[in-house]
């Protein structure tokens, strides 16, 4: 993947306007649901530890602040003026680098959905090859600037609750429609394209999303999407960052953390709900990655931010 575009240039216009439309409903550090279901907005007054989390098929852009995320070895960073894309789901440790109380972390996630990309993409009688060039799966691209003011008038929405059933969707396509068009273009191709490698992966990647508490064969799964079982490893791990199995075990052990935190589950019937036999290797691989014990963990979250999410 290309080197990140330089994010010391002056703030345009629209992304000091989004800073301000997010600063309205995002008043206070936090994760804030909103009206539009697609679009969660962000506030952080200080730079956050690292925490491991599921990038999904989305749109992330900071409009104040600075973020940064690692995909295997990769360091993806992204702040001001920029749009970071992501075009699978992918395992990530994300944290905010950059933010003070003066001048807080404001951030926006609109998740899409592949299958309106297909439909815009057909609409806009848009032909890709077959078999596209393999584009990364995360990018980052200097955010445009008609873009930025499609996602202003998005935000500014929610100050109109009785108008987002009917303008929600049409700014939604707007915004597909720029990110097919313009920098972005290539790694959405990837969506499009019918038998890119990509595209092969992410099928592979939905099973495991769908089934990862069953035990999974590795030469079965690359057979599934028409891939030798050497070819799909390398796909697989050039895409996502990781192998399939480390990709399975990420799953799983970021729904334990889920039911553990939200549903008061205990640690051996977590594990036992996302596939782990053993609840002592359930415990050893969940302490390698999130870096301590299970209930230490869950009680660590729970402190920091109660496990909540806000509804502006």
């Amino acid at each position: 993947m290309k080197p990140a575009p330089d994010s010391s240039a002056p703030v345009v216009p629209a992304i000091a306007a989004l800073a301000r439309a997010i600063g309205t409903f995002a008043q206070s550090d936090g994760d804030y649901k909103t009206a539009i279901a697609a679009l969660s907005l962000h506030r952080r007054k200080g730079p956050t530890d690292p925490l491991h989390c599921i990038f999904s098929l989305g749109l992330g852009v900071v409009a104040q602040g600075d973020k940064q995320a690692l995909l295997g070895s990769e360091v993806v960073t992204y702040g001001p003026g920029q749009s970071m894309l992501t075009t699978i789901d992918l395992p990530v440790i994300s944290h905010v680098t950059r933010a003070s109380t003066q001048e807080p972390l404001l951030g926006l996630m609109l998740t899409l959905d592949s299958q309106e990309i297909v439909q815009t993409a057909a609409d806009m009688q848009l032909t890709f090859p077959g078999r596209a060039p393999m584009c990364r799966p995360i990018g980052v691209e200097r955010l445009d600037d008609r873009l930025a003011w499609d996602l202003v008038r998005l935000v500014e929405l929610l100050e109109q609750p009785l108008l987002v059933a009917q303008l929600a969707p049409l700014i939604k396509r707007e915004i597909v429609i720029r990110l097919l068009s313009g920098p972005h273009g290539p790694q959405m191709q990837q969506l499009v394209a019918v038998g890119s490698a990509s595209q092969q992966i992410s099928k592979a990647v939905t099973w495991l999303k769908q089934n990862f508490a069953q035990a999974m064969q590795v030469d079965e799964l690359a057979a599934s999407v028409h891939m030798s079982p050497s070819t799909f490893r390398q796909h697989f791990r050039s895409i996502t960052g990781t192998s399939p199995l480390q990709y399975q075990k990420q799953l799983r052990l970021q729904e334990a953390r889920q039911l553990m935190l939200n549903q008061n589950i205990d640690a051996a019937s977590a594990g036992g709900l996302v596939g782990y036999e053993s609840p002592s290797q359930f415990s050893r691989e969940y302490n390698r990655l999130f870096g301590s014990p299970p209930q230490q963990d869950v009680k660590r979250l729970r402190v920091v931010d109660a496990g909540a999410i806000k509804q502006p």
